[in-house]
């Protein structure tokens, strides 16, 4: 089995030549993928190298961080020579092994399988990603726990369906994409002359913005877009929509991105996303500047702080054309864990526990500040629709003007006050 790993291990297509030309996949990677992540488990996080070194491998990095007083967290690269690598991700707390992910990519830095390895060094199961004909990913394959096909398949890039443009007011929606392979959000995709949606992906740099994230993991991407959107569209009936797959790889493109909704038409942008990092939001921030007809409805964050004191962005940019929304409880408490902020916070509206149309096309709950931005977004796309006049400020002074103080809250957590339902246009 060890010359059979390091064989495949070190190219991953002795058993599938198709894979080595970008299209296809390995199925014979599971029995040697499972013996490496077994070999590293067993020998602990101390003993990397000499593990690497059975395979002919070396060590490109080794991070082992402390949790608490002890060792508790691995990040390890294992190299071999024609470029492939294994990583792993190890948590052990107090010593303990609680999770272990390895996976393997390519010479191509392309992430080709990987394994979940749980306690006792038991493997779990584990996800491969198939390539298309071009070298794309084209689907992620969900393995059991001898690494075999479940026969689950998930699309990573699908090409979007036609269809008919609904009408209506187009609202732009930065975010991970969505599933537009849903019903229920294909049939709201603001479309040209030939039914090809207006959307775009300005991370893959293709027309196909599906609902994925996977800065974290490639194997176990975040699925954040199509929940969100799927607020907007219930509670805004007259909206289009128009979705972004936000620039991960190149948040300068936030500048072509915004130019793009412009040239559409847009006069409302969902934001429900951001981060610590204001230098990523250079692009955004210069571009929403030069379009102050443009109302940009953001997500205070999720990180119970007060944003004042420690900006996030792009909530923190003091945009004159934002609204920056966080998450209160239905009877105008602010929400545990949603950030606030008396200068840099407009408002607060109900954002727990509220219905949502998740990327599978189950219907759930969902909670935080990012589902209560597409809310107002909504409320400024049925104002739009009511006075296709009005730009940002019209629509941002029409807004605020709803907010009231909360009884639970002698002093406002944010500047303008609570916003009971922004859906009542009563």
């Amino acid at each position: 089995m060890r010359a059979m790993a390091v064989l495949l291990l070190a190219g991953l297509v002795a058993a599938d030549p198709a894979a080595a030309d970008g299209g296809g996949s390995s199925n014979a990677v599971g029995p040697a993928l499972a013996e490496i992540a077994l070999s590293l488990c067993r020998a602990g996080p101390a003993a990397a190298g000499d593990v690497a070194a059975r395979y002919g491998a070396r060590v490109v990095e080794d991070r082992i961080d402390r949790i608490g007083d002890s060792p508790g967290r691995q990040r390890l690269r294992i190299g071999f020579t024609d470029g492939t690598e294994v990583r792993v991700a190890r948590l052990f707390p107090g010593g303990v092994l609680r999770r272990m992910r390895v996976a393997v990519w390519d010479g191509k830095a392309r992430p080709l399988a990987g394994a979940e390895v749980g306690r006792e060094c038991a493997i779990v199961g584990g996800r491969r990603i198939d390539y298309d004909d071009a070298g794309r990913a084209a689907s992620l394959v969900h393995l059991d726990p001898r690494l075999e096909d479940t026969g689950r398949i998930e699309p990573l890039n699908p090409a979007v369906p036609k269809g008919r443009d609904p009408g209506g007011v187009a609202v732009a929606q930065i975010d991970s994409g969505v599933n537009y392979l849903l019903p229920a959000i294909g049939a709201r995709l603001a479309r040209d002359a030939d039914g090809r949606a207006l959307g775009y992906d300005y991370w893959d740099l293709d027309g196909r913005p599906f609902d994925i994230d996977t800065a974290a993991s490639p194997f176990y991407p975040l699925h954040h877009g199509t929940a969100v959107a799927s607020i907007l569209l219930a509670e805004a009936p007259s909206a289009r929509l128009i979705p972004y797959r936000y620039p991960s790889p190149d948040m300068t493109r936030m500048a072509d991105l915004i130019a793009a909704a412009d040239r559409h038409g847009v006069v409302v942008v969902n934001v429900a996303m951001g981060s610590r990092n204001a230098a990523e939001w250079d692009s955004f921030a210069a571009a929403a500047r030069a379009r102050p007809h443009m109302l940009f409805v953001i997500s205070a964050g999720n990180d119970g702080r007060d944003i004042d004191a420690e900006p996030v962005y792009p909530a923190s940019l003091g945009l004159a054309n934002a609204l920056v929304v966080t998450s209160s409880d239905p009877f105008g408490r602010l929400a545990r864990g949603s950030n606030w902020g008396r200068e840099t916070v407009h408002v607060m509206v109900p954002g727990e526990q509220v219905a949502v149309l998740d990327h599978r096309g189950a219907s759930g709950k969902a909670s935080g500040s990012s589902f209560a931005v597409p809310r107002v977004a909504a409320l400024a796309a049925r104002l739009l629709a009511r006075h296709p006049d009005w730009r940002a400020a019209e629509l941002k002074a029409a807004i605020l003007a709803r907010a009231r103080p909360s009884r639970y809250h002698p002093e406002l957590p944010v500047r303008a006050g609570w916003i009971p339902d922004p859906a009542d246009d009563g």
